[in-house]
């Protein structure tokens, strides 16, 4: 055939974007079950956490104790103090290598510190155990540098998808949340493909998954966007003191109490004397059973600002976990409470609330608005679009991942490549 006739020029066009879509395809599929298999038996295994929490009111005594075998395990394993979120997103600027070690620890201590009260997430073990995944296979298969960071990002959307059964969110994740004005759609169909299977996969442990209903949705008018719009820039104040009082408190710990075991028996046992002061366990854990009691419209007054305080003494004193479901619940009853001052639906402000404050925190836009439509549907997504946008630029360059670049600013068409502020 003629190379220069039209057809054969769109038939090898097509063909060798097949290969590449069909090679990346198939890694996908195959990090995914692995992700898949992984993360639903750690969500498994987190809910029996939570379970047994729940109903062994005494299990917060011993939390001193998990925090002894968690500094154990992390000063024998992890000796640099460097096996975090942050050194998986780093990876993808640096070319730094992420040691598959990361992934059995985050997993067992982020479980031991759910099993017994502490105040954390989980899409911090999800981001280290996709993002592990991912290198150690790149690493098996020889992938140069740059496929190496497609399939970093590949597990952590993936492993992402599997423990909050969002896979749109989870796709889009782990290519936003790396720089700020960048989106690495390299990654697109590797990301995707990864997040719909993983999800599928880990239904083997659990089919459940985080949906919720929004009681009352007010038409979309000038006065109700005006009233979302402040909530959305208080929202925006609230994300950014989440991460100053984080990295703070984390920061103070580790200049006064050089001390590894005796900081974690420090914030453990602040913990429990918090929680027997308080009289509730509402604030140990994830804490989705308050979310789902902020977006019925019913949460006490306080409950953003106790939660900050128990996630900064849990995650800044040496417990393992992530800050996300901790900031979409501060998110979700800080919305409720200025729902419910600003006269307008409590229910759909504490659904405002949590995007609004998740956007704040991951400086990723797409993904906030995405993981709305995941869990509440497209019906409030005129708000749902303006508090994204409104919390994107109010929040500034505060973040929760000190990795994450702001490339390009928030503010005019400037290229600043700086990374977030403490």
């Amino acid at each position: 055939m003629n190379k220069d006739n039209i057809i054969y020029k769109i038939a090898e066009h097509i063909i060798k974007r097949l290969y590449i879509l069909v090679r990346w395809s198939v890694i996908a599929v195959f990090i995914a079950v692995i992700t898949g298999l992984i993360g639903g038996l750690f969500y498994f295994l987190l809910a029996c956490s939570k379970t047994f929490f729940n109903s062994h009111w005494y299990a917060i005594l011993f939390l001193p104790c998990a925090g002894v075998v968690i500094a154990f395990i992390y000063k024998k394993f992890d000796r640099a103090g460097k096996q975090n979120t942050n050194l998986v997103i780093a990876s993808i600027h640096s070319d730094k290598n992420v040691p598959i070690k990361m992934m059995p620890l985050i997993f067992f201590s982020t479980i031991l510190t759910h099993l017994f009260g502490g105040s954390a997430g989980r899409e911090g073990a999800a981001l280290q155990i996709g993002g592990s995944i991912g290198n150690f296979f790149g690493n098996i298969f020889k992938f140069d540098d740059k496929d190496k960071h497609v399939i970093i990002m590949c597990g952590m959307s993936g492993a992402f998808a599997a423990l909050f059964k969002t896979p749109m969110a989870a796709a889009v994740f782990s290519m936003e949340v790396i720089s700020v004005g960048v989106m690495y759609y390299s990654a697109l169909v590797p990301c995707v493909i990864a997040a719909l299977v993983s999800v599928s996969v880990a239904s083997v442990f659990s089919a459940d998954v985080e949906k919720f209903n929004i009681a009352f949705i007010p038409e979309f008018n000038l006065i109700n966007g005006t009233k979302i719009f402040i909530i959305s820039v208080l929202c925006a104040a609230v994300s950014v003191l989440f991460c100053i009082i984080l990295h703070k408190c984390e920061h103070i710990f580790k200049i006064y109490i050089r001390n590894v075991y005796l900081k974690i028996i420090i914030g453990g046992l602040s913990i429990v004397i918090l929680t027997f002061l308080i009289g509730t366990n509402d604030y140990n854990g994830a804490g989705m059973e308050i979310i789902e009691k902020a977006v019925e419209g019913n949460v006490v007054w306080y409950a953003f600002i106790m939660k900050i305080i128990f996630t900064a003494l849990t995650l800044g004193t040496g417990y393992k976990g992530g800050e996300i479901v901790p900031a979409l619940f501060v998110g979700a009853s800080f919305g409720c409470l200025a729902g419910n001052i600003a006269g307008l639906s409590p229910s759909l402000c504490a659904a405002i609330g949590m995007i609004a404050v998740f956007c704040g925190v991951t400086n990723c836009p797409i993904s906030s608005l995405l993981l709305g439509f995941e869990l509440f549907g497209m019906d409030a997504s005129k708000y749902f679009i303006l508090a994204v946008a409104v919390s994107y630029m109010v929040s500034g360059y505060y973040g929760l991942y000190r990795s994450q670049k702001i490339v390009y600013s928030k503010y005019k068409s400037e290229y600043i490549n700086v990374n977030v502020r403490d």
